[in-house]
Formats: structure tokens, C-alpha cells, sequence
């Protein structure tokens, strides 16, 4: 028998080959067809920024170009800084501000660290607060000053204080400030509050008030006029200076010649007496 031959009648097999069928599986595939839709398209437009620009002539006219549209749009007149406004300080506050602020005007708002100029102007000794903002092409800081709440002679020179002991400023004189309470001493300036306490607790001699003095960094000296000194103790001297004004209104001890009262020990008040009242006490006593 002779083999049969092939005719182009015989049917092909319609199932694709192994090749078609993983291609057609793989085109079912989301990540494959997002690929193609989004990934595809990214590397190929990565790839022809990267062949641009891997010509440095080409790089540094497109960076021109950038910083040339940059500073066209950050130089618009709505971007710009013309002035500069100071509210909440006095003059020479305010003077001193101008100082540290390395602005010349007019500027963009861009070129300006808003934050750096605020820590800055917070430095300053007589600043509490301070906020900074840009309105309508001005450079508008708000100040909060500290009050100055009491005069510290140090060593190194007069300097005013605030109700929490926070340096204001420095002063030639105490004259300059004769309506704050004067205190001395080291250390006053973390026990503001308390000397501050002592003085509203002094009443009825506070005229005779001259100061207050730290002593030890640990207690306080109430220093009156003529010489007069009263001692109070490291705990409670308000309960302590109310007595001493308390022996005074009923014996008016403090118009006598005495220099100190020393409060120190609550269980035994002691006083010393004036050097010349000392020496007429004992003529007194020879004569007789």
C-alpha cells in the first residue's frame, strides 16, 4: 500500500501554539496591561529626558531656563515685600530689631525664612513673643515686651527684671527706674517671685523700703531706711515680716535705734542696737 499524502484539504488545528497561549494569558494580566498602559510609557519618556539631558550644554540651558521662569513668578507684584512694620515695641526695641534683620526692601516673600527672623527677634531680652507674618506686601512683626518688675544690682551692672526674673535690660542708673523696687544679691534674679511677695507684704513700712537683698542665694534681707536691716528666715518670711510689722504698730519698734532684727530663729527674734545708743546707754549707766 502507498502512504497517504497530504492535501490542502485537511483541516488545520485550531488551538494556538504554547507561545500564543501564554502571550494571550499574559495580555489578561492587570499588572502586565497597567505596565503597558502606564509603566511602558514612563520608561520611555525617562529614557529620552536621560539622553537629553546627558549633554551638560543641554543641562545647564534647561536650569537656566527654570530659575529665569522661578524667579520671574516669585518676583510678580503680588509676591513682593515693600515695608517693614513694627507693632507692640517701643523705639529703642524696635531699633534694635531693624538691626538684626538682614532684610533689604523691597524682596520676595520667598527669599524671606519667616521662622528664622522670629527665633531671632525671640532672643532678644526684652522680647516675650514676638510674631511674624507677611500681609499685603508688608513684613508685619507683632512684639510682646517684657515688663520690667524690679531693679537687680549685680557686680556687672544695674539690670531691670521682669515678674519671672527674665532679664529686660541694662540700665546706667538706678535713678532711670525709681518706681521699681531695687533688689541686690546672688541669685535674687531666680527668686523674683518671692521678693516680689516680701515687698507687697511689707505695707506700712513700705515707704521706709530702701531694697531687698539675697543672701546666700537661699534668704532675704529687707533693707529700710536709717540704716535699719530686718533678717527673715529662709521658710515663710512672710509670716515673719508680718510680725515684725505687727511688734512695730503696737511698740513702734522701728522708730527706736535699733539696726537689726534679726528674724532668722522664729523661737528667739534678736535686735542690735545702734553703736551711739550703745555709748549713751553706758554713760547713762556710769553717771548713775
Amino acid at each position: 500500500m502507498q502512504p497517504l499524502k497530504k492535501t490542502h484539504n485537511m483541516r488545520r488545528d485550531p488551538a494556538p501554539s504554547r507561545a500564543a497561549y501564554k502571550a494571550q494569558r499574559l495580555m489578561l494580566t492587570p499588572g502586565f496591561r497597567r505596565f503597558l498602559r502606564v509603566g511602558l510609557p514612563v520608561i520611555a519618556i525617562a529614557a529620552a529626558v536621560g539622553i537629553y539631558l546627558s549633554d551638560s550644554d543641554r543641562r545647564d540651558a534647561l536650569e537656566l531656563k527654570v530659575s529665569e521662569m522661578r524667579r520671574a513668578i516669585e518676583e510678580r507684584p503680588e509676591f513682593m515685600v515693600n515695608l517693614l512694620a513694627i507693632d507692640g515695641a517701643n523705639d529703642a526695641v524696635a531699633a534694635d530689631i531693624r538691626e538684626i534683620i538682614p532684610v533689604d526692601f523691597p524682596i520676595t516673600a520667598f527669599d524671606l525664612d519667616l521662622e528664622d527672623l522670629r527665633a531671632n527677634i525671640a532672643q532678644m531680652d526684652a522680647v516675650a513673643s514676638v510674631d511674624v507674618q507677611v500681609r499685603s506686601g508688608i513684613l508685619q512683626i507683632n512684639v510682646t515686651e517684657r515688663v520690667p518688675a524690679l531693679v537687680w544690682r549685680t557686680y556687672e551692672g544695674t539690670i531691670l527684671l521682669d515678674a519671672a526674673g527674665h532679664r529686660v535690660a541694662s540700665i546706667a542708673r538706678r535713678e532711670e527706674r525709681p518706681d521699681l523696687p531695687l533688689v541686690a544679691g546672688d541669685g535674687a534674679d531666680v527668686a523674683v517671685g518671692q521678693a516680689l511677695e516680701i515687698i507687697a507684704a511689707s505695707g506700712p513700712l513700705l515707704t521706709r523700703v530702701r531694697g531687698i537683698e539675697r543672701i546666700g542665694e537661699r534668704r532675704w534681707d529687707l533693707v529700710l531706711d536709717r540704716n535699719q536691716r530686718i533678717l527673715l528666715p529662709e521658710d515663710n518670711p512672710i509670716a515673719a515680716l508680718e510680725r515684725v510689722i505687727a511688734l512695730n504698730k503696737a511698740q513702734d519698734m522701728l522708730a527706736r535705734d535699733l539696726t537689726v532684727i534679726d528674724m532668722r530663729n522664729g523661737q528667739r527674734p534678736t535686735i542690735r542696737i545702734a553703736d551711739n545708743a550703745i555709748e549713751a546707754l553706758r554713760q547713762i549707766r556710769a553717771e548713775n
